[in-house]
């Protein structure tokens, strides 16, 4: 409809107007690429209405607004529905999708292999998945949980797919009653021979297969045959929310999101491995890029992002990126979520700012890093921007918080730094990280947002990547994914455990970037300690694998501060 690329936005469209909303991440990339019939609508900025409120002043009582059912969330309807009340315009459900009656070349929908994620990387059997959610059935009552959410299903069943890409998920419903486990799906074909073996299918006790589009007829007969309630809630579509009378319905968050987002041992062993080879890539990858740029060859962010593909194929079990790399240049790297083009693809020199945001799916997990380099002198700014960044990515990883801690009270850890020179940023802290599975896992995380506010709990991965974007100039982002751990301390108040984080990306952080005069002796001996443990973990590994110059690079990235 509207030309915007960005993974989040909504668009309003009247007989006379177009208007579309997006975050803060995605302002400046909006406005370069919707075109001259939209209004670009900047939500978060002073004085822009949100879109109920522009609704409420442009519609004139009497109107109708159409939305789909499917594709809106219960929790957005009762929202938007909610502020509606009394002013005479109504939500109206669109069952045949008006985008979809002109979208004349859509695709047709996937039918990728659904294939098995062995027990040595899930570290858990589906039945035992499945138990432990009949045990949160009984505590609430339920008949059934259904779940919407494609990582979900893939994590309950120990399955993979690659319908969405650069995630290793497949369009699907599950459903988990007393007595059965159900897997809906486009088309059962798309069962690997492995993946039907382990779900039993056919044996007493095995999943049920059925068909995608019955899941709404299940749980209407669900709903006549059973007096329990029904557990889905309101992140799912309206229109499945819609067949539960409220009264039958729990809507509390699905138990199978934390679950997922508490690791066991195999999951965070897989996730350490994959992070080691992610960060090997990357030894090679600037290596490469540094040597490029000192001896004038011409780089382009594309085909430094393409190089940086050739290296990550090279690990083992290497299976995707897990969301298209940031490779940007100068002012591009001002674009929080910038994705080069062929249309905007610029030269990377020794004049600028390069930030590289990537990462990799391994069938043994899920890595995200991001690195901001100069290959040339960097100014005083721009190192004292860059190192504020670094003390707040410093203050969030060697935080100490009790379990159950909310990821809202942390965000200020990472911010402080920044703020105490007015700079800041505007996207979250962080965000949860599957283990071969989605690279934006919730509902935990760390940021300002009401979506990060689940609590934290031992086992979880988080990333750390506090920023600062200078529009037109420059962007500065250090990401680490953290594993949130217990941690002794001297006391234990109220008995409850404590946490901090453990960074499991092994990736240099690049020393003539850092103003040392900014930082504090405990935060130049966590980085010298840092850069100890990256040297010493990548070494024998480049070493076995006769990377002989990207070793000599990592060995000086990775010298210690004075």
């Amino acid at each position: 409809m509207t030309g915007f690329t960005g993974s989040a936005g909504i668009a309003v469209v009247t007989s006379e107007q177009a208007l579309l909303w997006t975050d803060g991440r995605y302002h400046i990339q909006a406005a370069d690429e919707l075109g001259h019939e939209w209004t670009l609508m900047k939500q978060g900025v002073p004085n822009v209405p949100t879109i109920m409120e522009w609704v409420k002043k442009e519609m004139k009582p009497g109107s109708f607004i159409g939305y789909d059912p499917s594709l809106i969330s219960e929790e957005l309807y009762q929202m938007w529905n909610d502020f509606l009340d009394g002013c005479g315009i109504s939500l109206c459900a669109v069952l045949d999708n008006l985008v979809d009656q002109v979208w004349d070349d859509r695709p047709p929908p996937p039918n990728n292999p659904v294939f098995s994620q062995p027990i040595e990387y899930s570290g858990q059997s589906w039945q035992d998945k499945v138990e432990r959610i009949r045990e949160k059935l009984k505590e609430e009552g339920c008949s059934a949980l259904v779940c919407t959410a494609l990582d979900e299903n893939a994590w309950l069943y120990n399955l993979r797919g690659s319908d969405i890409e650069y995630n290793p998920v497949f369009f699907s419903y599950s459903m988990v009653t007393m007595d059965d486990a159900r897997l809906y799906l486009l088309n059962e074909s798309a069962l690997t021979s492995d993946a039907t073996s382990q779900l039993c299918i056919g044996e007493v006790g095995g999943v049920i297969l059925r068909p995608y589009k019955e899941i709404s007829s299940d749980i209407i007969q669900l709903l006549s045959s059973t007096e329990g309630k029904i557990w889905i809630n309101s992140p799912s579509s309206q229109g499945l929310c819609s067949l539960v009378p409220k009264d039958r319905r729990v809507n509390k968050l699905s138990p199978v999101p934390l679950m997922k987002g508490i690791k066991n041992e195999n999951e965070i062993k897989g996730m350490k491995q994959a992070h080691i080879k992610c960060a090997v890539a990357l030894c090679e990858y600037y290596n490469w890029l540094e040597n490029q740029i000192k001896f004038g060859k011409e780089i382009t962010e594309l085909a430094a992002s393409d190089k940086l593909e050739t290296f990550r194929k090279e690990q083992d079990f290497y299976v995707s990126p897990s969301f298209p790399t940031i490779s940007a240049s100068g002012a591009h790297a001002a674009l929080c979520h910038y994705r080069p083009t062929v249309k905007t693809d610029k030269l990377i020199t020794d004049k600028e700012i390069y930030l590289c945001d990537t990462g990799c799916q391994f069938r043994d997990g899920t890595t995200d890093v991001t690195r901001t380099m100069h290959f040339g002198n960097p100014t005083d700014k721009q190192k004292e921007c860059f190192t504020r960044v670094l003390k707040g990515n410093i203050a969030l990883c060697t935080a100490v918080f009790p379990e159950k801690t909310p990821g809202p009270a942390l965000d200020a850890f990472a911010r402080l730094p920044l703020w105490k020179a007015g700079l800041n940023y505007r996207h979250g802290t962080g965000h949860g990280v599957g283990a071969f599975l989605n690279v934006h896992e919730g509902p935990h995380g760390i940021g300002g947002s009401r979506n990060y506010s689940e609590p934290l709990y031992g086992g979880m991965f988080v990333s750390d990547e506090p920023g600062y974007y200078e529009d037109g100039e420059f962007g500065i982002r250090i990401e680490n994914i953290v594993l949130i751990k217990p941690v002794e301390t001297k006391y234990q108040f109220g008995g409850s455990p404590y946490l901090t984080m453990e960074p499991v990306t092994l990736v240099p952080i690049q020393l003539k970037m850092i103003a040392p005069e900014l930082l504090t002796e405990d935060e130049v001996s966590w980085l010298n300690d840092y850069h100890t443990q990256v040297r010493d973990t990548l070494s024998p590994v480049l070493i076995d694998q006769g990377r002989t110059e990207a070793h000599q690079w990592l060995i000086n990235a990775t010298q210690l501060l004075g």
